[in-house]
């Protein structure tokens, strides 16, 4: 396909699309629940079929380089697709049977801790004092922000593979973002996804299953592919490429602090002072963490 210079994303812009990943994450988590009565498989295939898409058709509008996968590279991205992708939703859906969507979101919650400890030594290093610390703020905040609802053990252990999904969305990823970037590793992850769940649905739900989903399925799916899968997965995979997987870690705390600012705007009850002291831990933590200098792990 078409090659060009693929540049390291500088600390400021990697920051910026940490930042912003995360919030497109944490504003469109209520569009999800649009497609509770939808058939899960079908939709989901049909949403990273329209995100491939995209993403190709504005990759080459942009001269971004994508080529083909060539040996270990196929698994590395099969296991992103179909532990980040395709297990990661079937564990939110399954899991929300038995826990709480915050239990849910606690989980994600503790993603800066273990990408702050894992990442480095995945990498070969010791982790950082300073980053792990500002992890553990963040965490700490976002579960604060999130709040605790009801669950079994059956919801803790969704719970755990939903966190355990969010995590290889990084780190099995890093691999292979040395030589396709953040629009290769987003293309390729999400049309093995499409094609994986495509093979569930047509398994589990038929053929037919395409043709119940109405509108406003239809519109929830446009906007999961767009905004929080083609949008989110490039400038999260720029966060990594630029900032390393440990700090950029840090920035999932803001998904939780971003779906409650969305919230408010749309109505809900404002935050509660708690939730205001949830928001700062967060930012406290960001700040401790960003402030470390460690080498960034993925050389492009």
């Amino acid at each position: 396909m078409i090659s060009s210079a693929r540049p390291r994303p500088s600390g400021g812009l990697a920051t910026a699309a940490g930042l912003a990943a995360m919030g497109c994450v944490g504003g469109g988590v209520g569009v999800s629940g649009l497609l509770g009565d939808a058939p899960l498989f079908t939709s989901q295939a049909l949403r990273y079929t329209c995100a491939a898409a995209l993403l190709v058709a504005v990759a080459r509008l942009l001269r971004r380089r994508l080529v083909c996968p060539r040996g270990l590279e196929w698994a590395w991205l099969a296991a992103v697709a179909a532990t980040g992708l395709v297990l990661f939703n079937v564990a939110l859906v399954r899991g929300s049977a038995h826990a709480a969507p915050a239990v849910l979101g606690v989980a994600v919650a503790c993603v800066p801790i273990v990408l702050a400890v894992t990442g480095p030594i995945r990498a070969g290093r010791r982790p950082s004092p300073a980053v792990t610390a500002g992890a553990v703020v963040v965490t700490l905040g976002a579960m604060i922000v999130q709040g605790g609802g009801r669950t079994d053990a059956a919801g803790l252990g969704w719970a755990a593979v939903v966190l355990a999904c969010e995590v290889g969305f990084t780190l099995l990823a890093e691999p292979v973002l040395r030589r396709h970037g953040p629009w290769g590793v987003s293309v390729h992850s999400c049309w093995i996804a499409a094609v994986l769940l495509g093979a569930l649905g047509l398994t589990t739900e038929g053929a037919s299953a395409v043709l119940t989903l109405r509108p406003v399925h239809l519109l929830a799916v446009g906007y999961l592919a767009v905004v929080l899968t083609a949008l989110a997965f490039v400038l999260w995979y720029s966060a990594v490429v630029g900032l390393g997987s440990a700090r950029a870690g840090l920035f999932t705390g803001v998904a939780p602090v971003a779906a409650a600012g969305m919230g408010w705007l749309l109505g809900a009850p404002a935050p509660s002072g708690l939730m205001w002291a949830g928001i700062a831990l967060v930012g406290a933590g960001l700040a401790v963490g960003l402030r470390a200098r460690t080498p960034a792990p993925v050389p492009v």
